[in-house]
């Protein structure tokens, strides 16, 4: 273990979990995001604070500031069971890491997992998005965007993949896969690209598949990171042709090339109400009522067709990842 202290959110973490095991008035539950930089997992907070208010309970937020953090995280999962809290609620930012951390934490305490799996049977319950249906939602919209483009549903298409190791990634290309293969057999997937979770090398594979692949008219991004390289590479590219893109996630940016037709969809999760059932879930299987297994949170499609909805819109807000 790296005793070295990372963030100072584990200083802070630290006072914190020493007030609550001294003077607990209340339920107490940790909440350990990947990233507490981000507006997404700020969102999951934010619906984790809601039901804190609405349930009574008192919520310890925390986070390391960057989701390939992974001991920072193991750090705050032992002081986090180390203060003899009410149940705890993490979204593990790798499978195969926090595994053991997690079946240690869960011989003392009741853990909710959220968004992503991880290495370990321990989890009392797993609140996520269902990410192989978010793929599949994203094949089926990439297809629509290739007919409404070229009035066929065939030609080459490409998936990138902006990190390894991340379950919740690895499912989204499955289910795309899926789909491809199932429903769109015209449809080839001439390149399925892993990154290492920088842009500028996302951004030069997307440029060599360009530049290896002419007849390529789709591209799947499995999250944020990925879009924005993806678009820039064929923003710059010199041929004319069109290439759509489907990504699963969404910030401000995403949102304006939606608008200018740069994105041809977002497939988006509902991280309020992961964060509020993740809450509510862990308060009820400390009590030992029955708890599901696992809870899909759900996934939407947004288009520049259903850009202005109510439900689009409230989505978007909370859908910076």
């Amino acid at each position: 273990m790296n005793k070295t202290v990372i963030s100072a959110g584990i200083v802070v973490a630290s006072i914190a979990f020493g007030t609550s095991a001294i003077a607990q008035t209340k339920p107490t539950v940790p909440v350990i995001v990947k990233d507490m930089t981000s507006p997404y997992w700020q969102t999951v907070l934010a619906g984790a604070r809601k039901a804190g208010q609405d349930l009574g309970i008192d919520i310890v937020e925390l986070g390391a500031q960057s989701d390939s953090d992974v001991s920072s995280q193991i750090s705050m999962l032992e002081k986090a069971v180390a203060s003899n809290p009410t149940a705890i609620v993490i979204a593990p930012t790798q499978f195969a890491a926090l595994g053991k951390s997690i079946d240690e934490a869960a011989k003392k305490v009741k853990i909710i997992g959220l968004e992503s799996s991880a290495d370990t049977k321990s989890m009392t319950s797993l609140l996520k998005t269902d990410n192989a249906n978010a793929g599949r939602i994203a094949a089926d919209a990439l297809a629509a965007a290739i007919t409404k483009s070229y009035a066929d549903t065939e030609g080459e298409v490409a998936i990138i993949t902006s990190m390894p190791g991340v379950t919740s990634l690895e499912q989204r290309e499955k289910g795309f896969k899926e789909v491809v293969v199932a429903k769109y057999g015209a449809l080839d997937i001439v390149a399925d690209e892993v990154a290492d979770g920088k842009s500028s090398t996302i951004l030069g594979m997307m440029k060599d598949l360009i530049a290896k692949n002419r007849d390529l008219r789709g591209v799947f991004v499995s999250d944020p990171i990925a879009a924005h390289a993806v678009v820039q590479a064929i923003t710059e590219k010199q041929s004319d042709d069109l290439i759509n893109v489907v990504a699963v996630g969404s910030d401000d940016s995403l949102v304006r090339l939606l608008q200018e037709d740069a994105i041809a969809g977002l497939v988006v999760e509902d991280p309020f109400r992961m964060g509020y059932d993740g809450v509510k879930t862990a308060l009820a299987a400390s009590k030992g009522e029955q708890v599901a297994a696992q809870v899909d949170t759900g996934a939407t499609l947004i288009t520049k067709s259903n850009l202005t909805s109510a439900r689009a819109q409230e989505l978007l807000k909370s859908n910076v990842k």
